[in-house]
């Protein structure tokens, strides 16, 4: 009984709380990403892990987002520029394709990657700790191999020795 009144408490708490209603608002911090043909400026990722593509394709009736199992519907401008963008992906590398018209196609803007059994397009979506794993230029020491012979075990054993900068 005790559980059931601590849960319908944490329910009512957590649901009258403002800060966990998520907001309608998109940020419009959009960069390409890092996975983009060389010179391509599509597919963007913003801070939100919202992903915005774009292609032209004047003739189309229709083009769709694919992307995370879900398809996202892009708007034509009076140019046959088509836009759109995803909800919040996941973090890390994400499939995807654009269809047009019915047609499944690999955006022309990214890189190409097998999996699936085809060639796909990819996009990365930053880690929100993406920085402590980046490569950084900062002191080394050295590591050194030694062969030495142990009394102990009666053979040859080796070690590595690490000495730090300076």
């Amino acid at each position: 009984m005790k559980i059931i009144r601590l849960v319908a408490f944490l329910s009512a708490l957590l649901i009258g709380k403002p800060g966990f209603a998520q907001s309608s608002i998109m940020q419009e911090d959009f960069k390409p990403s890092e996975l983009n043909q060389p010179g391509k400026e599509f597919p963007q990722v913003n801070s939100e892990g919202r992903v915005r593509v774009q292609i032209s394709a004047p003739d189309a009736n229709y083009v769709q987002l694919d992307i995370g199992g879900v398809k996202y519907d892009l708007t034509k401008d009076e140019n046959g520029v088509w836009t759109g963008e995803s909800a919040p992906q996941r973090e890390g590398f994400q499939y995807y394709q654009l269809n047009i018209d019915g047609a499944s196609v690999p955006d022309p803007g990214s890189l190409y990657f097998y999996g699936a059994g085809r060639w796909g397009s990819g996009v990365e979506i930053p880690a929100h700790d993406k920085d402590f794993y980046a490569l950084k230029n900062v002191p080394h020491g050295t590591v050194a191999e030694l062969i030495y012979f142990s009394e102990i075990t009666q053979e040859f054993r080796r070690c590595y020795v690490y000495t730090p900068p300076c």
